[in-house]
């Protein structure tokens, strides 16, 4: 559980991809967000990546196909965000969850098992944010070495006046980034 602060909002900085490196202006950024939890979406890479994110912020993470040897980080983690006691959003976290703008099949079905209403993923390095199959979806993409011509950047989760508002930070600059 992601506890919400007591004005009923609560910001996440989700991650994805540090393959050991991430970006040193992107932590800058990341602290100056001030989240109240960082989310790590797999492909973390030497594991001393969490213990930088954890001073920032308290982190959760999911093993990434790169990640064979951390046996301590689950695969697939539920985080909720709760109001009063009561869950707001639940997210299901995993690495490999879509195939282009589309949700794999395993992963609506793992969202479904565990009731959650949107799917958090890493893997493609390809910011994005979509819809599909009833599921919100959300891809940071990569905050580590620049792969393929990509940007490097983190994706902004935050609940205000009950309300889910996404976007991404472009690691270099702090600004919004959008495609």
């Amino acid at each position: 559980m992601v506890p919400v602060r007591p004005d009923g909002g609560v910001r996440l900085a989700v991650v994805a991809d540090t393959h050991s490196a991430p970006h040193e202006e992107g932590l800058r950024h990341l602290a100056a967000l001030r989240p109240d939890a960082i989310v790590h979406g797999g492909d973390i890479g030497d594991l001393s990546v969490l213990d930088a994110l954890a001073e920032i912020a308290p982190t959760h993470a999911v093993r990434g196909n790169i990640d064979t040897r951390a046996a301590q980080i689950p695969d697939v983690l539920t985080l909720d965000l709760e109001n009063a006691g009561e869950r707001v959003l639940r997210i299901l976290l995993m690495h490999i969850a879509v195939f282009g703008p589309r949700l794999r099949a395993d992963a609506v079905r793992l969202a479904q098992q565990h009731g959650a209403n949107m799917v958090v993923c890493g893997h493609s390095h390809v910011p994005f944010i979509g819809r599909d199959k009833g599921l919100s979806m959300f891809n940071p993409g990569s905050i580590g070495p620049r792969r393929f011509g990509l940007p490097i950047v983190f994706g902004v989760l935050e609940l205000a006046d009950n309300k889910l508002r996404m976007h991404h930070v472009d690691c270099e600059t702090g600004q919004r980034w959008m495609p």
